[in-house]
């Protein structure tokens, strides 16, 4: 059997899609698959992975449109058993659609792959109503009308990473009338085990962090993810330690803010690294290390207190799952599709996506004992085994593939 993924972009700074594909196409090779992944990039990122990649860029604009991917799409579609598009709302879900519709009007011969579209959370509601996005949620109703449910409703088979995400998909656009709709899930892989090296390599990203405790923001900086929730609530937390009497060790008691990702140099990301520069509360206690990845990533969770992630809207999240992986509790807004599972399963402390609702998160763990905290690092792990392994998921996707592929 072999599959073809398609993606915008593999860039791991794009996001958690490009690190979805690599999970499914890496395990999918595992079971015996041939897999191979078309984007428009104009490199080839991770050269270790197992699966065939086909960079396709440069993309040229924020559609991300190449003049190779079509024609690309029409010589080689009819190699594959599955297609799999990966995100919405850019060229290469339209140049598939496009793929398609060409060969079938050349010849009624080829053999056509099954079609598969996999969202990844775009279908969100919260992308029509946030206040910020007013001229992208008209531009999506057009989009869609023209160009979008045509690929929705020609697709075999519309897959979700949970059952939240599949219940909201439903609600944004009109019609909505895919052929069938599939929980598939997403697995994370493992992280390797700890060992020094990791913590060294990621104090020497923050000097000044001194091995105080902390915790983890590990995402992209940008508004949808709350930082500026955070950073607000981090700080009435630090006003709160500082007020506390003499005789009790105030501010020193509390877990410095590691806010680590992408998006620094964006307007908002500026404006957050000065949020923070301007305030004498917070200038020696968040600190902003940029991207980490490998040894400094894997150092940052392991040595976090706990992991935090107040963000406006979350199909998934990647980062969250990395930190059970690590045994390391989470504290996630109830806009993270996955919060019940990881909230039923004694790892997270969950609340609103506001201030007051960021702050209470702070505040319910730092009442909690050593020994409670321990004991949700645990359950992290556990978690994980038992909902985001990934022979679990990938086996669950090969189920998938094959019986359509059967059934044709």
């Amino acid at each position: 059997m072999r599959v073809l993924h398609v993606i915008s972009s593999m860039d791991p700074k794009t996001g958690g899609v490009c690190e979805a594909v690599r999970i499914f196409a890496n395990g999918l090779e595992n079971l015996g698959i041939t897999n191979e992944v078309a984007s428009v990039d104009d490199v080839q990122f991770n050269v270790d992975d197992r699966y065939i990649s086909h960079p396709l860029g440069p993309a040229k604009n924020t559609w991300y449109y190449s003049k190779k991917l079509l024609p690309w799409l029409i010589d080689n579609i009819s190699r594959f058993d599955a297609v799999i598009v990966h995100g919405l709302w850019l060229y290469h879900g339209y140049a598939v659609y496009q793929a398609f519709k060409k060969l079938k009007k050349q010849s009624t011969q080829i053999k056509f792959p099954n079609l598969f579209v996999m969202p990844h959370g775009m279908l969100d509601p919260y992308f029509q109503r946030a206040k910020g996005r007013r001229l992208k949620a008209i531009r999506n109703v057009l989009y869609w009308a023209l160009i979008e449910k045509n690929l929705i409703h020609q697709a075999n088979e519309i897959l979700f990473t949970c059952e939240t995400e599949l219940i909201l998909a439903r609600e944004p656009f009109w019609p909505y009338k895919p052929k069938l709709e599939t929980i598939v899930g997403l697995g994370v892989i493992a992280p390797p085990a700890y060992n020094t090296k990791m913590a060294d390599v990621f104090n020497t990203t923050i000097p000044e962090l001194s091995n105080s405790p902390y915790f983890l923001f590990l995402s992209r900086i940008h508004e949808k993810k709350g930082t500026d929730m955070l950073i607000a609530a981090y700080e009435r937390l630090i006003e709160e330690y500082e007020s506390k009497k003499p005789n009790q060790q105030g501010v020193k008691t509390l877990p410095k803010l590691i806010i680590a990702g992408p998006g620094l140099d964006s307007p908002y990301g500026i404006r957050m690294h000065q949020m923070v520069s301007s305030s004498k509360t917070l200038n020696k206690m968040v600190f902003f290390p940029g991207m980490l990845t490998g040894a400094a990533k894997w150092g940052a969770f392991y040595g976090c207190e706990a992991f935090v992630l107040p963000s406006h809207q979350e199909n998934f999240g990647i980062a969250v799952v990395e930190a059970l992986t690590c045994n390391k509790a989470v504290l996630i807004s109830n806009q993270v599709n996955i919060w019940r599972e990881i909230h039923d399963g004694g790892a997270a402390i969950v609340g609103d996506d506001t201030n007051d609702g960021t702050y209470t998160m702070f505040y319910n763990w730092s009442r909690l004992s050593s020994e409670d905290k321990e004991k949700m690092g645990d359950s992290a792990r556990h978690c994980y085994e038992k909902h985001f392994k990934v022979n679990v998921v990938v086996n669950r996707f090969h189920k998938i593939l094959t019986n359509k592929t059967k059934a044709q």
